[in-house]
This record gives C-alpha cells, sequence and structure tokens, in this order.
C-alpha cells in the first residue's frame, strides 16, 4: 500500500496572501483526512511565507493520522520541532528566494551536522525522512546520518519536456529506490506529482509513501478538497504493485 501525505501549505498561501484567519490550513487537514489522506505535511520555512507555528501547533494536537513537518536544518526551527514533537519530520534544503524547493538535500556536504539533527529528532521519538536527489551517494549518507527514509524529489522527472528525458529522470528514481531499501530504508517521493505523471512513482518497488500539495490544491478550486484527495488516492491505488 501506497499511502498518500497530502501537503497544505498552499491552503495557507491563499490565507497570507491577505493576512486573515481563512482559508485554515487546519480546517483542511481535516477535509483531507476525511477523504483517506494516511498523513498531513506541512514545511513551516523560516521567513513563515505560509505555514505559521500555531498551524504546526494545531495540527500535531488534532491530527488524527500523522503530521509530517519539512523543516531546514536550522536551529530555530529544530528547537520548534523539539518542542511540539510531530509525528514524523522530513529535512529538506531551503532557500528565501526559491519559490518553491528546488533540488535535494545535500547531505554529503553537511554530514555532520544533517546527522546531530537526525539524532535529536530520533530521540524525541519523531521519524526522520531526508529529501534527497536520486543519487546514490545523497542516499549512502541519508542511511549513514540515520534516516528512517528518504524522500526522493521527483521534480526533475515532473518537468521534463520531452518522453526521453522522463524515462532518462524516471530511470534515476528507480534505481535510487532500489538503493534505498536495499539499505534499508523506507521509500517516499515527492514533488511536482500530479494526477497525469503519480502512476510510475507510485509503482516503484518498495515504495511506501508520497508528498503531493500544489496539484491537489489546484484541483481542490474546480472540484473541492475532499474530492481531490479521493480521486489522487485512486489513481495511486491503481498503480501502486
Amino acid at each position: 500500500m501506497v499511502e498518500l501525505g497530502v501537503n497544505v501549505d498552499h491552503v495557507a498561501t491563499v490565507r497570507q496572501a491577505r493576512r486573515t484567519y481563512e482559508p485554515d490550513p487546519v480546517w483542511a487537514a481535516v477535509q483531507c483526512e476525511l477523504a483517506g489522506a494516511d498523513q498531513i505535511t506541512v514545511h513551516l520555512r523560516e521567513d513563515r511565507r505560509h505555514i505559521q507555528d500555531r498551524d504546526v501547533e494545531v495540527l500535531v494536537k488534532t491530527v488524527q493520522t500523522r503530521v509530517n513537518l519539512e523543516m531546514a536544518v536550522s536551529a530555530p526551527i529544530l528547537r520548534f520541532a523539539l518542542r511540539v514533537r510531530p509525528a514524523c519530520a522530513c529535512l529538506v534544503p531551503e532557500k528565501r528566494q526559491e519559490v518553491t524547493t528546488e533540488g535535494g538535500l545535500d547531505i554529503v556536504r553537511g554530514f555532520a551536522r544533517i546527522k546531530q539533527v537526525t539524532g535529536r529528532l530520533k530521540a524525541r521519538g519523531i521519524a526522520v525522512s531526508h529529501f534527497i536527489d536520486a543519487d546514490p551517494k545523497q542516499i549512502e549518507a541519508a542511511a549513514k546520518a540515520g534516516a528512517d527514509s528518504v524522500e526522493l524529489h521527483t521534480g526533475t522527472y515532473a518537468n521534463a519536456r520531452s518522453e526521453r528525458a522522463r524515462a532518462r529522470e524516471f530511470k534515476k528514481l528507480a534505481s535510487g529506490g532500489a538503493l534505498a531499501t536495499e539499505l534499508g530504508l523506507r521509500l517516499h517521493a515527492g514533488h511536482g506529482l500530479n494526477y497525469l505523471n503519480v502512476g510510475p512513482v507510485a509503482a516503484l518497488p518498495k515504495m511506501r509513501e508520497l508528498n503531493i500539495g500544489h496539484a491537489l490544491v489546484a484541483r481542490a478550486i474546480f472540484c473541492g478538497l475532499p474530492e481531490a484527495v479521493r480521486e489522487m488516492k485512486r489513481l495511486i491505488d491503481r498503480a501502486a504493485p
């Protein structure tokens, strides 16, 4: 079974555009869970451009499945995560100037710090994932740093402009996924996945979790969030091995 983590960041993006109280990502999370989401994912960015501290705090107290906190490897965010204790934390790279996360975390370069943060989170009972490119060196480093799982960055695959390029990127995901599971890591994937390209990724051997946000929120504008989640769940279940 491949689980669906719904990222509700962009519900908060709409709210923050007017600096008001609606739409509330907590209410969005309730609708997603009722529609079958297996996890609620949020990225608490250092600049607080969408999700706010209060959102994470309330979600951790109210979500009935689990909360997956995407977070930079920074001291203030780490202190926050250790205090609120989400079920899961996914370490991601973060740049202030980027629109969305671009590429995976460089664990090889930042190994000592990432290993330390991973250990501190796990000591608090938080499962830790590393968001990385499907690069064998990064996957091996994630295993050595103590990660429970890796989330393979699917953005390059999703944004490929030709079938040849898409096939090349998918091959990297497949080989990376095989190495990750061989090393005992739980296999996740996410970024840029939508209703047209999710099938092959969901069908990868031993895939366990997909985290999807923008495509779901975009579809929800036209059909509502519960139906958007149910439709994605159907596609994933149909494709999963």
